[in-house]
């Protein structure tokens, strides 16, 4: 029964961190909305007006990004729709069964306010369940970004766009592990 008020407590924390992310975000948007504001500027008698960035779409809407983590490496395309996440041709739920990795796998969308906006297909290879949940949101997030331009400093402020180049440490001779050393007792 404590197991169960723990895992409630967890899940409740996981959920008020990600509302203190979104609030953080919004804030971050706001002062970037105030800030983008298109300016020409003076060069020689002539108007350069700076250039925006355009998104980036294929012929079917969809964007598409490459994230990584780990071992993991996802290939993911989004487009407009009612949030069906597809991973490996398996539904989120089925691919990912803990909660934890499909909370990881939709951060993106609660940071920037498009839940049940976009439709994801991706496909991972590599490395175990965490790390594949990683790559696919990093994936997502920069698929994101190329969807919608403005999206990115909000992204970036909430850690999304940059890559976790964490690996595991490689073994070493004489060792049993990367650190794990034989055992030693003095007498």
């Amino acid at each position: 029964m404590a197991e169960k008020k723990d895992k409630k407590d967890k899940k409740e924390e996981t959920v008020k961190d990600l509302k203190e992310i979104g609030a953080a975000v919004a804030e971050a948007e706001a002062e970037s909305k105030e800030e983008s504001v298109v300016v020409p500027e003076q060069a020689n008698d002539e108007v350069v007006v700076s250039a925006k960035k355009e998104p980036k779409l294929d012929d079917l809407g969809r964007s598409y990004a490459t994230g990584r983590r780990k071992d993991a490496v996802a290939r993911v395309w989004i487009k407009p729709g009612t949030g069906k996440v597809i991973v490996n041709g398996k539904d989120q739920a089925i691919y990912f069964v803990r909660h934890t990795h499909r909370l990881i796998l939709n951060q993106p969308f609660l940071v920037v306010d498009r839940v049940s906006k976009f439709d994801v297909m991706a496909t991972v290879k590599g490395g175990g369940l965490s790390g594949q949940a990683g790559a696919v949101r990093h994936g997502i997030s920069r698929a994101l970004e190329n969807f919608d331009p403005s999206l990115r400093p909000v992204l970036k402020k909430a850690g999304m766009m940059t890559r976790d180049d964490r690996i595991v440490e490689r073994k070493k001779v004489g060792k049993h592990k990367a650190r794990r050393t034989k055992q030693w007792a003095k007498r």
